[in-house]
């Protein structure tokens, strides 16, 4: 197909496209002109009136010019973005029959569907706002300049960047939790009754991501759960430059599961649009998933530097063009009366005036001129009123009745090991937000694989705590759903490895949305991931995973990482009040090594068990600490683990060899507290970095950059790693591990190197 015969072809396929669209409708021959009503429907038995017809019209002509337009922006260096909708416009029909109060997570070639759910809110110039975000200002509305997204909070549209699958897990999660928000007696902002929209193309149909939400709307319609979640597949044929097969979207999904299926043409008008309406009103109704596939094209190419030439003949650009959706539209309605050519060519022109006014207005607007104004939505953060929520008492009437009495409150208890206080703290959690809820894989009946859910089931319900189909993906993207319809999800994984295949939904999806929306749209979540190694006769790499380089590098997600049970419960509380009040993306990585440990310094000495800390003491964000404070010749810098051995460590050191050094634990892990880290290590001038994450990417390097930067020569430091590898299973783990006899050498070369300096 490569290496066409260009002869005197115009490049520029948006002139050519407008080009064709004025000739046709110039050229129409039409009959003598019958005055119809708006009221009336465009032909008998059609699902849309004259009305609809004449403004689904100009919501097409309204994307359509705002492709055109973004590629003029693009070559006066006005507008950053020219991936347009040229060929899609038929989802105007998806956005006038559903509601502006269904939630919709859209495709980047959504621009007439956008178009056509903002006439649902007056006084909103949507042709002015797409145009300031094509110009990247400050003033667009939904992302402030940072990025071109369709969104608005008031349509109920969240921003979407990637739009390559990674929305529709958190779409069937949005839907999955709506009714179950509703039970429980929470008042989600969208009615009862609404459904949940997601679009996507037919090559982001084939994408793990994609598949993993179709499976598991029809894994919880199989268990005959209300999933209303309206999955349009706009199909052009390609991606990019991938055709996609003949006939492979209807094939595999028009017999699939626990899916109803409906075929619409996104070119025709008449009967395109009842098509989608019977799907919609099938959702609605039924409660149930739809896949809605909506036969389109793809026009001036996938963006505008795209050589789409390169790729494809003139002959098939040429007969895409010719099927363009304005062109079937333009024919409707002059063949059925409902304008003459006159009067569309005239909205036409009207419609490109207005879209020219607004790119002109839009180039003269604010950008974003600094890091502080591109950062501000991103991580939010009230440090008073988060930490006043950590401290707010749990009704205590309810908890004497889920604990049974004054006497069997956690606090009245003896000291317990991490993994019952982690327990009961959930247990206050649950008492404290009846918008939480926690699901997973075994979390139920079960309580976890390390039992750290035992009994939330049995006291607050199956619509509270619940078992999940068997993937992460799904596990996360549930978590953003239910942020979406007001719950406070706390989505357990149970290892740090399983986390790793579905990373992007935090990644892309959650830490992504305040950000891209100004805050106007979050998706608070506390995820508990079982983690770190050190675990004795079971493991190896992937249950022991030392490695949460990845996770770190996410913009704007807070990790947490207790070392004993008391620290567990008061972190798990902040972790919630981040979440509830600047709905924050937050994580607890949970030291399994550590989970049933007892002792510290010899057997039966009980000495890591603690008690309950009592309702109202959280500790809060960044704050770390210190044991030994009273040490002055050397630091050690650690945590999970590293904490229990440095502990060990320090007494030998101590014992045996004079040495006295404080143990600090950082507890938190993104983002560290830099002032902390300084202050620790001049205290003392000799820090050793105990870090049992690998030697790179591990946080050990973070922490030698910010001692460089901050300290430079008045303090000595040194780090200590776990090797570049893998875990191995059984003993050969302590080979690649730091142990404490790594410590107590390193900490002993750190101060004989002192010492000769």
């Amino acid at each position: 197909m490569a290496g066409n015969d260009s002869g005197a072809r115009n490049f520029n396929r948006a002139q050519v496209v407008d080009e064709n669209f004025v000739r046709f409708v110039t050229q129409w021959q039409q009959n003598e002109r019958v005055e119809r009503g708006k009221g009336e429907s465009i032909v008998p038995g059609a699902s849309i009136t004259v009305g609809d017809a004449l403004e689904l019209m100009e919501s097409q002509m309204i994307a359509r010019h705002q492709d055109i337009e973004a590629r003029e922006m693009r070559a006066r260096n006005e507008g950053f973005y020219t991936i347009g909708s040229a060929g899609h416009e038929g989802n105007a029909m998806v956005g006038r029959a559903t509601r502006h109060t269904d939630m919709a997570f859209l495709h980047y070639r959504s621009g007439a569907f956008m178009a056509e759910r903002a006439r649902n809110l007056p006084g909103f110039d949507f042709t002015r706002d797409t145009m300031l975000s094509f110009a990247a200002s400050s003033e667009d509305g939904i992302s402030g300049g940072r990025h071109k997204v369709w969104g608005n909070a008031d349509l109920n549209v969240p921003p979407q960047t990637s739009t390559i699958a990674s929305h529709l897990p958190k779409a069937v999660g949005a839907a999955f939790f709506h009714r179950r928000s509703k039970r429980l007696g929470l008042k989600p902002h969208i009615p009862s009754d609404a459904i949940i929209v997601c679009s996507f193309g037919d090559a982001s149909l084939n994408h793990a991501t994609s598949q993993a939400a179709i499976n598991s709307a029809a894994w919880a319609a199989h268990q005959k759960l209300p999933v209303p979640v309206l999955l349009v597949c706009e199909d052009n044929g390609i991606g990019i430059s991938v055709s996609t097969p003949p006939n492979w979207v209807e094939e595999s999904m028009s017999r699939r599961y626990g899916i109803a299926y409906f075929q619409a043409d996104g070119l025709d008008l008449i009967e395109g649009s009842r098509v989608v309406r019977d799907a919609v009103q099938c959702c609605r109704v039924h409660r149930v998933p739809v896949f809605l596939h909506l036969k389109v094209v793809r026009l001036l190419a996938h963006a505008g530097t795209d050589a789409e030439y390169g790729y494809r003949t003139w002959e098939e650009i040429e007969a895409s063009e010719a099927r363009d959706p304005l062109l079937s539209s333009a024919r409707a309605l002059m063949e059925n009366n409902c304008a003459t050519s006159g009067e569309i060519l005239a909205m036409y022109e009207r419609v490109r005036a207005r879209v020219k006014a607004a790119a002109k207005h839009a180039a003269t607007r604010p950008k974003l001129t600094s890091a502080e104004q591109v950062m501000a939505a991103l991580a939010p953060y009230t440090p008073d009123a988060v930490n006043a929520e950590a401290r707010r008492a749990v009704p205590q009437e309810e908890r004497l009745r889920v604990f049974g009495s004054e006497k069997a409150l956690p606090e009245n208890q003896e000291a317990k090991h991490m993994v019952v206080l982690t327990n009961k703290g959930l247990h206050d959690l649950f008492i404290k937000y009846p918008e939480l809820t926690l699901f997973g894989e075994d979390v139920a009946k079960k309580g976890g694989v390390y039992t750290g859910t035992v009994g939330l089931e049995a006291k607050f319900g199956g619509g509270r705590v619940f078992n999940t189909l068997l993937d992460e993906t799904t596990i996360l993207a549930n978590a953003i759903g239910a942020g979406h319809v007001g719950m406070l999800p706390m989505p357990e994984i149970q290892y740090v490895a399983y986390l790793h295949n579905a990373e992007d939904q935090l990644r892309s999806e959650a830490c992504s949305l305040q950000y891209f929306s100004k805050d106007q749209f979050r998706n608070p979540m506390v995820v508990r991931v079982q983690g770190w190694s050190y675990q004795k006769g079971f493991g190896g790499h992937f249950h022991n995973d030392n490695s949460i380089a990845a996770l770190r590098d996410i913009p704007g997600l807070v990790i947490a990482t207790p070392s004993r049970g008391d620290d567990a419960v008061k972190m798990m509380r902040t972790l919630v009040a981040l979440a509830k009040v600047d709905g924050r993306v937050a994580m607890m990585i949970e030291p399994i090594a550590l989970f049933m440990s007892k002792d510290l310094y010899a057997p039966k000495d009980g000495l890591w068990q603690f008690t309950y800390p009592a309702p109202g003491e959280a500790i809060p964000l960044g704050e770390g600490k210190v044991y030994h404070e009273e040490a002055t010749d050397m630091t050690i810098l650690t945590f999970a683990n590293g904490l229990y051995m440095s502990l060990r460590a320090a007494k030998e050191l101590a014992d045996k060899h004079g040495i006295r050094a404080r143990v600090v634990d950082l507890r938190w892990l993104n983002p560290l507290n830099e002032d902390f880290i300084e202050e620790q290590s001049r205290a003392t001038g000799r820090v050793l970095i105990m870090d049992e994450s690998r030697r790179t990417g591990g946080l050990a390097e973070s922490i030698m950059a910010i001692l460089m930067e901050r300290c430079g020569g008045d303090v000595q430091a040194q780090r200590i790693n776990a090797q570049d590898t893998y875990v191995p299973l059984g003993p050969a783990a302590d080979t690649v591990l730091p142990l404490e006899p790594n410590i107590v050498a390193a900490s002993l070369a750190l101060m004989g190197a002192r010492a000769k300096a």
